[in-house]
């Protein structure tokens, strides 16, 4: 069999194109329209009621958070190591200096202890840390009561982004909603996409109003273009959140398929040891946004890389987990507080097939090929 399976590819089979037809036919395609209204909206429901401002991208949501926190040149911001470059770029936007820490190996998200060490060791040095980036990966929420505990101990507001935890929760609670500001990603590859796009969450509804007045290149109301502060071109358009309403209408029908693609997962493996999958702490729901795995090449004799060759020759897309963003010369001589949890897993790990039209056949096939590679 050679049919092609992606990592996590969309899935449009709700109502997209009745939308997209209402979006033409007002022909308001731009960044006005009753869609985008109603795409805000509805996005409430996954936010705790938290206030919601559709943007053109995960990354342009940070970097609005960033410039409300009031971030400016040579500040220092604490961000998790483990997660893609989007997650601390926008510190560096703002001319600020990332701090990155390492993960604990329970959710692989930001490790507390180390947090609390990067804190007091900033302030020793005269460098209290304006914001702390902690990331919901794959899905999994981080350890937000240790996290926010901290968080209120030394008076640091907490960015969350959970641009891939959409449909998670944490002790009952969706994921965003855990900090100042809160961030989605809606890229193509996500849980729900928009084509590209993005959301910022918070509670402070003046905030989010500012934050709408940036996004629109910070245009005051007034008839004429007039325009006091440096503003950005960040927000969704009215198309793009029509596709997003027929999503979002999906969204826990889309978890509840990637969950069961994950609980396949683990049953396939049941029997293959040297193989892990990330499970869930008590408390905790994620979306599964995708299956993970680690790989002991001392058990198993194969490694990540073998996988991903032996998938990719048969035309199955993986990848690599997570490049420690520590490493990255991007951010050589950036503080780094911990020791090799990401990079570890970074060196053992794989993202398998996860979107929600993988069948039970399909994973099959990927197990065979994974438990083929085991040297005998």
């Amino acid at each position: 069999m050679t049919e092609r399976i992606l990592l996590s590819p969309p899935v449009f089979d709700g109502n997209e194109q009745g939308f997209v037809r209402d979006a033409f036919s007002v022909s308001n395609i731009s960044t006005y329209g009753n869609l985008l209204v109603q795409f805000e909206a509805k996005l409430l429901a996954f936010t705790e009621g938290y206030q919601a401002l559709a943007t053109n991208s995960g990354t342009s949501a940070l970097h609005l958070a960033m410039r409300l926190i009031g971030i400016k040149p040579g500040d220092e911001v604490i961000c998790q190591s483990f997660t893609f470059c989007a997650s601390a770029n926008p510190i560096c936007y703002q001319g600020a200096i990332p701090v990155f820490v390492d993960s604990e190996s329970e959710t692989w998200n930001m490790d507390p202890v180390l947090l609390e060490e990067a804190i007091i060791q900033r302030l020793k040095k005269g460098k209290k840390p304006k914001a702390i980036v902690v990331v919901d990966l794959y899905g999994m929420p981080a350890k937000f009561d240790q996290i926010l505990s901290l968080a209120d101990k030394y008076q640091i507001p907490v960015i969350e982004d959970a641009a891939e935890a959409l449909g998670s929760k944490y002790k009952g609670k969706f994921c965003s909603s855990f900090g100042a500001f809160g961030v989605f990603s809606f890229n193509g590859n996500k849980i729900i996409t928009t084509g590209s796009g993005g959301c910022l969450v918070s509670s402070d509804s003046e905030a989010i109003k500012k934050a709408k007045y940036l996004a629109l290149q910070a245009k005051d109301n007034v008839h004429f273009y007039r325009h006091q502060e440096i503003g950005y071109n960040y927000c969704m358009s009215n198309l793009s959140a029509a596709v997003g309403l027929g999503q979002l209408e999906k969204l826990e029908e889309k978890v509840r398929s990637r969950r069961k693609t994950y609980e396949r997962y683990v049953q396939m493996f049941s029997d293959f040891e040297g193989i892990n999958l990330l499970a869930e702490p008590e408390g905790v729901r994620s979306n599964r946004w995708l299956s993970t795995i680690t790989i002991d090449k001392a058990v198993t004799g194969f490694d990540h890389e073998d996988v991903r060759q032996a998938l990719a020759a048969q035309q199955i897309e993986s990848r690599y987990l997570w490049n420690p963003l520590h490493l990255q010369p991007i951010f050589k001589g950036c503080p780094y507080f911990g020791g090799n949890v990401a990079e570890s897993l970074f060196n053992i790990g794989l993202c398998l097939p996860s979107g929600e039209m993988l069948s039970e056949l399909d994973q099959e096939r990927i197990v065979g090929i994974i438990k083929s590679l085991r040297k005998v």
